[in-house]
């Protein structure tokens, strides 16, 4: 039996305890450190922001996890603008990885999106996580991932269509929001608001 949980909008008040818990969950993992929880302070003024979809997810009381999702574009080879989703930060607490909440909070936050009629979610991810929730190599869509050749390994860049058919005779370059492209200068200066913590460069980072 599943243990129970409730998924609810962000609130003002959640702010700090959402930053917080992204910190927590990114720290070290790809860069010494973390940009994540600046990045979300950040992207929650930003016009592409989708406050609707700006979720948290709840067990016993306590936030556990997030999920936050931009409006973004396809630039289709054929001269047409396709607007999409992405998202991101999406986390769960690290006690609880592993455990199933992850794919909970990530399918739930799907069928919103698809609910509010968004056709397509592109981001950057493990497809041996998300392909379990219905992702595939974007490549598959013929959307290709901007700034990088298109002979490149793009197996990062994964797609699910919310609406079935939704790429069908698209292909073009997918743009990643502007929001998502913080200052480590004052990402850093944001992290001295937090307690402090230990940078570790540690195998497998990307910076």
């Amino acid at each position: 039996m599943k243990e129970q949980c409730t998924f609810r909008l962000e609130k003002p008040e959640d702010y700090r305890a959402v930053e917080n818990l992204i910190r927590e969950s990114f720290w070290n993992v790809y860069r010494p450190g973390c940009l994540e929880h600046f990045v979300i302070h950040e992207l929650r003024s930003d016009p592409a922001f989708v406050p609707e979809l700006d979720l948290v997810m709840e067990k016993d009381g306590e936030i556990i996890g997030q999920n936050t999702f931009m409006k973004t574009v396809i630039d289709a080879d054929d001269g047409r603008t396709v607007e999409v989703l992405t998202m991101g930060p999406i986390c769960i607490t690290p006690p609880l990885k592993r455990k199933g909440y992850g794919k909970r909070l990530l399918d739930y936050s799907l069928e919103r999106a698809k609910e509010m009629g968004f056709g397509a979610v592109l981001f950057e991810g493990n497809i041996g996580f998300y392909g379990k929730s219905g992702f595939d190599y974007a490549r598959k869509f013929g959307i290709r991932y901007h700034d990088m050749p298109e002979d490149s390994d793009q197996s990062f860049f994964l797609c699910r269509e919310l609406i079935p058919g939704f790429l069908d005779g698209i292909t073009g370059v997918y743009q990643t929001p502007a929001g998502y492209y913080v200052d480590p200068d004052k990402a850093e200066a944001f992290d001295r608001g937090f307690p402090q913590k230990q940078k570790l460069k540690l195998p497998g980072q990307l910076v």
